[in-house]
């Protein structure tokens, strides 16, 4: 096992371990993960309630970002991938992405906690844990690893810092309309970058490792 096998696992522990203490704290009611809930919901909701122009621009932002264009954008790479013949890619965005649909619809109905009652758009669903930041949390990983050797270092920077302002604004968007409790979100961040990991570990979408800089070769460099 190399070193960085080993801190990908141990982070992917620990994102399970956080993921279970806000499951707990929620199920046991503890005090202090009730009030932190309450203490993220309540000035979003007075703020937003007398300003609808404000919780409707974060709906769009949040309807535009959802999992569901990440599973769009995989299922087009899929294609491209299956016509030309690589597999790994393949299997490799259909469990971290396609996938995490059913992951987030079990652990949801596991847990069927309610929507916060100060809901300020619509939301199907049970709230834990965030759906929207299992799924974009997901997403983003996956793309990045996939498009990731394929990209100049300045891009993967961009790209990377891009990639992480869009999976903290979806979960803050989704607190922001009510429509989750932080705890939710902060599950949905957790549990969504365990399942990235274990896919990344079981599923590489690439097969060697380049010696110079320990990125994924790109399909088709000799060796």
């Amino acid at each position: 096992m190399t070193t960085r096998t080993g801190l990908l696992i141990a982070s992917a522990v620990t994102a399970v371990a956080v993921y279970a203490l806000m499951w707990i704290g929620y199920g046991l009611q503890w005090a202090w993960l009730a009030d932190f809930d309450d203490a993220g919901l309540s000035v979003p909701y007075r703020y937003g309630a007398a300003h609808p122009a404000w919780v409707a621009g974060w709906d769009v932002f949040c309807t535009v970002l959802s999992p569901v264009t990440f599973r769009i954008v995989a299922l087009v790479i899929i294609a491209i991938a299956v016509v030309r013949r690589q597999l790994r890619i393949v299997l490799f965005l259909l469990f971290a992405v396609e996938l995490s649909a059913l992951l987030t619809e079990v652990a949801k109905n596991l847990a069927d906690r309610p929507r916060p009652a100060t809901a300020l758009a619509y939301a199907p669903s049970t709230s834990f844990p965030s759906g929207h930041a299992l799924g974009v949390m997901v997403g983003v990983l996956a793309l990045l690893a996939v498009a990731w050797p394929l990209l100049r270092a300045p891009l993967r920077t961009w790209l990377a810092v891009v990639g992480a302002m869009v999976i903290v604004l979806i979960g803050v968007g989704r607190v922001v309309l009510n429509v989750h409790h932080p705890s939710d979100v902060i599950a949905g961040w957790a549990l969504g970058y365990a399942y990235f990991v274990i896919c990344w570990l079981t599923l590489r979408p690439y097969p060697t490792v380049t010696e110079a800089d320990g990125t994924p070769a790109a399909p088709g460099i000799a060796r």
